[in-house]
């Protein structure tokens, strides 16, 4: 079981039974699966190596169990960065929005009840990961603004901006209105600059998909540069479409809202589980980070970010990577098979890819200056794990253009534990590098090492 360590992992070199302790009893866990045969390396970029599926009963679950960070531990900058603690001690820290006076808003969240996620063996495995990985506790339900007054890198002081929200994801700001995305629902809330509290329940601006099952329940926005829309991510209610197409309205897609009215449309679709959204800097074009879908073997589905067209379809659930098509899915729609968008760039097979952040400002060094931060969860369907990193992919006349580089890493320990994991990803107002880390508790500031505490 290599490059596992101690990660929990279930493969296909045995048979392993779990008996997991609940109330009602003690249910009994069995999987198979394969280690990966490609190197990461071979899921990434413009054209992914795609090898013949391989399915089982139950999927491979290998996964590094959440512990946390040690005391004085951190992740690993590339060379020439350095990272600091911008704030610590919070909980399951997801997602980040700068604001124009520099403050920085965090989204503490986890997911919602959700009666109906988790049933059969496949849901028990899948819910068993996910308290592995440190997704089991209770949702926060709260907006955090961290304020850094003296340019120190480290906020010194933290407020709850907005509390008693529903499982709160992306945030945008227009004008003098913020917006919040809770799992189901766009929220409106007044602000002002320098505001430290919001109080009253907000206006519903939209529904989103919810629901009891729920499965992909985060749901990102961002504002059109005109400030007029806002998009609106929202991943699809199972992995291939398994819990019956009909649970997938308006799911495995983009929204755009018109903020005037509340009325939405589908912008794309066919996107499994769509998280970071960002307009690129040189062409304006929207960009989104997507998780492809599971239990197609170690080696298969990479997950990718791409530029969203307008009416574009991505090929969930029916086929992966253009015209690649999922057997599993019944009925099939070939028709929508032959129009499925090729992605852009593939991000690694499994690694969970959702923060998206294009760079900004001159503070980070020019290798970094021109293209796209990622942040990767990590992978609980490949053996061995992938993601479990920050990396940034070079952009040249809005595209990219090169390999990936590591930014960060070092979340999983030499025991192999996370000991943190990445999330949503921010450029703050001096340039540097935010990093939500929703095991560690944390939000990480990455800057030049001789310029960790660059002030205004």
């Amino acid at each position: 079981m290599r490059g596992i360590g101690k990660a929990v992992a279930l493969t296909v070199a045995a048979v392993v039974v779990l008996a997991v302790a609940a109330a009602g009893g003690v249910y009994l866990l069995a999987t198979t699966g394969g280690e990966a045969q490609l190197p990461e390396q071979a899921s990434i970029g413009p054209s992914p190596k795609l090898p013949e599926p391989t399915t089982s009963l139950i999927p491979t679950v290998a996964i590094a169990p959440a512990k946390g960070w040690a005391e004085g531990a951190k992740p690993t900058p590339a060379s020439g960065l350095a990272v600091t603690a911008f704030a610590q001690g919070l909980d399951h820290p997801r997602w980040l929005l700068v604001l124009p006076n520099g403050d920085v808003l965090v989204a503490e969240s986890n997911a919602p009840k959700r009666p109906e996620e988790g049933k059969g063996v496949k849901g028990m495995v899948y819910q068993a990961a996910q308290g592995w990985a440190g997704a089991g506790v209770e949702s926060a339900n709260r907006i955090t603004l961290l304020r850094d007054a003296d340019g120190d890198g480290v906020a010194e002081t933290r407020s709850a901006l907005l509390q008693g929200l529903n499982s709160p994801f992306g945030m945008a700001l227009v004008g003098q209105d913020l917006y919040v995305a809770n799992t189901d629902a766009v929220l409106r809330f007044p602000y002002k600059d320098g505001d430290t509290e919001i109080v009253g329940p907000g206006v519903k601006v939209a529904d989103l998909p919810a629901g009891p099952l729920n499965h992909h329940w985060t749901k990102n926005i961002i504002a059109s540069p005109d400030g007029k829309r806002l998009y609106a991510t929202v991943g699809s209610n199972s992995n291939a479409g398994e819990n019956g197409l009909d649970k997938e309205e308006r799911r495995a897609a983009i929204l755009e809202i018109d903020i005037a009215s509340g009325r939405s449309r589908i912008f794309a679709s066919g996107l499994r589980n769509p998280n970071g959204l960002g307009w690129e800097p040189e062409t304006g074009a929207l960009w989104t980070a997507v998780n492809e879908r599971d239990e197609l073997g170690s080696d298969l589905v990479p997950d990718y970010m791409t530029a969203v067209k307008e009416g574009g379809f991505y090929g969930w659930p029916y086929s992966y990577y253009g015209q690649h098509v999922d057997s599993r899915v019944s009925p099939q729609k070939p028709e929508l098979v032959a129009r499925a968008i090729v992605p852009d760039y593939a991000l690694g097979n499994h690694t969970a890819s959702l923060g998206l952040a294009f760079a900004e400002g001159s503070l980070l060094p020019d290798r970094f200056r021109h293209g796209v931060f990622i942040g990767q969860h990590g992978s609980w369907n490949r053996n061995p794990p992938s993601g479990y990193k920050v990396i940034f992919v070079p952009f040249s006349g809005g595209r990219p253009s090169g390999p990936p580089v590591d930014v960060l890493t070092g979340f999983i320990s030499a025991d192999g534990d996370a000991q943190g994991r990445p999330v949503g990803v921010a450029i703050d107002r001096r340039g540097a590098l935010l990093v939500a880390d929703d095991v560690g508790n944390t939000v990480w500031r990455v800057a030049p090492q001789q310029q960790t505490a660059a002030r205004p």
